[in-house]
This record gives C-alpha cells, sequence and structure tokens, in this order.
C-alpha cells in the first residue's frame, strides 16, 4: 500500500496477536477463582443465608400487644398477636375492683394481674390509656395509681410499655376522638372480626382498643410516650424521682 510514495506493509496477522499467549495464564487463573467463588456461593453461602432468614422468620412473623385500660373499679385487659399485619385477639380480660376494700387491696391485685397476664402471653410489647384530667383530683391519683401499678408490672418484666390518650385511642379506632365506648367496641367487632364480646363490661373492649390503638401507630412519630425499661422511663420523667 502506498502513502506518499512509501510502500507500507501491513504487519503480520500473528505479530498483532502476540501478547495473547503471555496473558493466557492470567486469564486461566481468573476464570479458575471465579469458578470457585461460584462453587462457594452456590452450595456454601447461599444456603447459610436461606438458613439464617427461615430462623428469623418465626421471630419477625408474630407479635403480642398488650393493650390495658386502667382504672379503680374495672380493670380492662386485651391480647392481641399481629401476623404479617392481620389482626387476631389472642384473649380479653376484666378485673373486678369494686368488690375490694381498699385501695391498696385493689393496686396489689392490678400488679398480680399485669404480672400473670405477661407471664401466660408473652407479650412483646405493652400499651397503656393514659389518665386523662378531671375535676376530681382523688379519682385522677387513684387513677394514676392503678396505671402506675401496671407499667410497673410491665417494667419489672422487662416489657417496653407505650401510653397514649383516650383521644387518640379512640381517633385510631373509629376516627372520631369524642367516640363512645359502644361506637368504639362495635369497630374492634369488624376489625377482628369479632361476633360478639365474651366480657359482660366494656372496659375490657377498651383495653382491646389500647391494643389495637398501638399497633395501628407502630413505626410512626406521635405524641406519645414510650419506656423500655426502668432506666428510661426515670430518664424521661426526671420530676417523679426523689
Amino acid at each position: 500500500m502506498m502513502e506518499n510514495g512509501f510502500l507500507l506493509r501491513r504487519k503480520p496477522l500473528q505479530k498483532q496477536y502476540k501478547t495473547f499467549p503471555i496473558l493466557f495464564p492470567q486469564f486461566l487463573q481468573i476464570a479458575t477463582y471465579l469458578y470457585y467463588l461460584f462453587i462457594y456461593h452456590l452450595f456454601v453461602f447461599t444456603p447459610l443465608l436461606f438458613y439464617k432468614v427461615l430462623s428469623l422468620t418465626p421471630m419477625i412473623a408474630e407479635k403480642i400487644i398488650l393493650g390495658i385500660d386502667p382504672g379503680t373499679t374495672i380493670m380492662g385487659f386485651g391480647l392481641i398477636s399481629v401476623k404479617k399485619g392481620k389482626m387476631e385477639m389472642v384473649s380479653i380480660h376484666e378485673l373486678i375492683l369494686k368488690k375490694y376494700p381498699n385501695h391498696e387491696t385493689k393496686l396489689k391485685y392490678i400488679f398480680e394481674k399485669t404480672l400473670a397476664l405477661i407471664d401466660e402471653y408473652h407479650p412483646d410489647e405493652v400499651a397503656l390509656e393514659a389518665p386523662f384530667f378531671g375535676k376530681n383530683v382523688q379519682s385522677m391519683l387513684k387513677l394514676g395509681r392503678a396505671q402506675g401499678v401496671a407499667m410497673a408490672a410491665s417494667l419489672y418484666r422487662n416489657v417496653p410499655i407505650t401510653e397514649y390518650s383516650p383521644k387518640k385511642i379512640k381517633m385510631a379506632i373509629t376516627g372520631n376522638g369524642n367516640a363512645s365506648k359502644e361506637q368504639v367496641a362495635g369497630m374492634l367487632q369488624n376489625l377482628l372480626n369479632l361476633k360478639e364480646f365474651p366480657t359482660k363490661y366494656l372496659d375490657a373492649s377498651d383495653g382491646l382498643a389500647v391494643a389495637v390503638c398501638h399497633h395501628f401507630n407502630s413505626g410512626t412519630i406521635a405524641d406519645t410516650k414510650s419506656y423500655s425499661g426502668w432506666e428510661s422511663f426515670l430518664k424521661q420523667n426526671p420530676d417523679r424521682l426523689k
């Protein structure tokens, strides 16, 4: 081939690829490494990963929530199970306190009942209705004690607790912060597919409503107070430490 009066010769084909024999051993080493890496992932890493996922699945597939409606006459307890976002009622209880002669005895039974339910059902979390502010100071004081005893029993078993205001609970269940007990109970029947409540008083359904409210608010930032133990409780309530 002529260019500017000079005769150019094409380089021999074998000389253009003379580096191939030098690179071939390196290519063979890389291919061997990738092959063994594939075998490792296929027969070692992948089975271990599946085993780990399967072993963790039962732990995260179900969550038990205990809801408590504090009271000095009737105490309501409701337990729900949450599996893959679906709620089911586990149990519902009511503690009749009006038959006991004094407030100290009522507090004793509240503590024992809360501990008994925690030991029997092993809830992952406990939710309580916070006392409302009323005009009767003595009633508020007794109601606060009842709630405090239930909180103490939960923290004694190292179960994290969360408080919700009565309006927030009603809003979460019915969409109306001023709903009646009957309206809350009716909505709970629809949410949990219940034909009727097995308890005589609606206070037990209020405990169930607290548990459902807690499930609806899980993972959201809300005007609630949560405690994972005594240290957390005292840190967030320094005014209660004397």
